[in-house]
């Protein structure tokens, strides 16, 4: 069943989701491996990276609400009772600094940042001697 449930939410990602999904996908060349949508525990996180044991959640304005508010602390106090760490990030985060949210990824799990701006390898600065 939870396979199922997490199946649905991967085909429905959030534009946040798939834009972070796309990042997280190439840490896997510097040993770190996430999965989307993963079961977790008896929960549903957005993006898990087990051997590491780091949890990423992006929450649309409906996390602000005290139900869930009630419920995500549960949620998070149980998956750290289990030794996961979680870094949890508003979608509006992810559309105005996304270069923060990726840096704060990057220091939880310990991972140097270059170039300082995206993840993706760029070639070395052209030596100036002549």
């Amino acid at each position: 069943m939870a396979n199922q449930i997490a199946r649905n939410l991967r085909k429905r990602m959030t534009p946040q989701e798939v834009q972070l999904w796309a990042h997280l996908r190439e840490l896997k060349q510097r040993g770190y491996h996430f999965r989307r949508q993963a079961p977790l525990h008896g929960f549903i996180v957005d993006f898990a990276c087990m051997k590491h044991h780091l949890v990423i959640e992006l929450d649309g304005g409906h996390h602000g609400l005290d139900e869930n508010v009630a419920r995500d602390i549960k949620r998070d106090g149980r998956l750290k009772s289990e030794g996961y760490r979680i870094l949890r990030f508003w979608n509006n985060e992810v559309d105005r600094n996304f270069a923060g949210v990726l840096d704060a990824i990057l220091g939880a799990l310990g991972a140097l940042r270059t170039p300082p701006t995206d993840l993706r390898s760029v070639p070395p600065p052209r030596s100036r001697e002549g």
